[in-house]
């Protein structure tokens, strides 16, 4: 009852992802397990989670098993789990605007390889489904791979500001290939959007008038490098803001984004939020704070119910959009609603109460 995942893009976030698998295969259903939302996602376990093909354009990493290539650089993922050998050989994906003008050096990339028939990988490896780990900024490969999944019958799970799920046009298209779709952008389990969402939301329900927010991230992975050309980093913005605005029925100035990069904070992510507001008597409150992660692995613990529930919807012939694990799981989903309302679709589509 495996559950086969193929990966484009084997960075820090599938690293994170693959060790996760592995560190929770012997989770038991009913203890409180540091990480994970749910040890069993209806009937899967995380251990049903199997990679079957893996794409990639770094030199390095291509051709290699993926418990090795995993761990290739720029990957600068913490470890916290060995990973035996998978039998997954990474396979070469076509670059397209997967890399930045100024990446190349830093992801290895090599025009001169040939890119597989990634379809037909997909087809001959039976994937269930493909999740999307390219950088941000890639739209051109995004929409590539989102085409591969549908000619080859796969689910999409996309991790990516690069919208697929959330477009009209895009869910169609698998709601009519008879196949489910996730995204977009992942949200992590406590990162700075989920903590910026529920601060804001808690100031207006509390009736507190919000006059101005910020979100700055500054961080040393290769996603941020990458995010230092602004115009690959317009959708994160679009999504990460949105994902904050969606919260209040009112204007409030704000501006979300990555702010910088600094290599030598390697995975660590630090996030600083500021609101400023007035309350009872017209009077100020100001909120600042400040927040710091792992964070590829921050992301990966909601990556591996994304793919559950994706699974739960093949296997109960459900097409296109997921409502309730994107609007949970994703910054910028079909339909944006508070979390704890997303929380329970989540719950009420396990145990079939919820079509999608």
């Amino acid at each position: 009852m495996g559950i086969r995942v193929a990966i484009a893009g084997v960075g820090n976030c599938a690293s994170a992802l693959i060790q996760g698998v592995e560190y929770y295969k012997d989770a038991k259903r009913d203890e409180v397990i540091p990480g994970v939302m749910h040890a069993y996602f209806g009937d899967y376990h995380i251990s049903d989670v199997e990679f079957v093909a893996a794409f990639e354009v770094n030199k390095e990493k291509i051709g290699k098993d993926l418990s090795e290539a995993m761990w290739a650089p720029p990957n600068n993922v913490a470890k916290f789990s060995d990973v035996p050998k998978t039998g997954v050989i990474v396979q070469a994906g076509p670059i397209m605007d997967g890399v930045a003008p100024h990446m190349y050096e830093s992801f290895r990339a090599d025009k001169s390889i040939e890119p597989v028939d990634v379809t037909q990988v997909l087809k001959d490896t039976k994937a269930d489904m493909l999740v999307n780990y390219l950088p941000v900024g890639s739209a051109k490969a995004t929409e590539y791979y989102a085409q591969c999944a549908l000619d080859a019958g796969c689910a999409f799970v996309n991790c990516i500001p690069e919208f697929i799920a959330s477009r009209p046009e895009w869910a169609k298209k698998f709601e009519d290939a008879g196949l489910p779709v996730a995204g977009d952008d992942i949200k992590s389990q406590v990162g700075a959007t989920i903590l910026h969402r529920v601060v804001s939301r808690l100031f207006y329900d509390r009736g507190v008038v919000l006059d101005s927010t910020y979100q700055l991230n500054i961080g040393g992975n290769t996603d941020f490098e990458n995010m230092t050309v602004e115009n690959r980093l317009q959708t994160k913005r679009v999504s990460k803001t949105e994902a904050v605005q969606s919260l209040i029925p009112y204007k409030v100035p704000t501006r979300i984004g990555p702010s910088d990069y600094v290599p030598f904070l390697e995975d660590h992510k630090v996030c600083y939020i500021r609101i400023n507001s007035h309350s009872f008597g017209n009077l100020p409150i100001t909120l600042d704070a400040k927040l710091v992660v792992n964070d590829s692995p921050n992301s990966a613990g909601v990556v591996i119910d994304a793919i559950r529930a994706t699974k739960i919807a093949l296997d109960r012939g459900i097409s296109g959009q997921l409502l309730g694990i994107s609007s949970y799981s994703f910054k910028h989903p079909p339909v944006q609603v508070p979390d704890d309302e997303a929380h329970r679709w989540v719950e009420d589509f396990i145990e079939g109460k919820r079509e999608r």
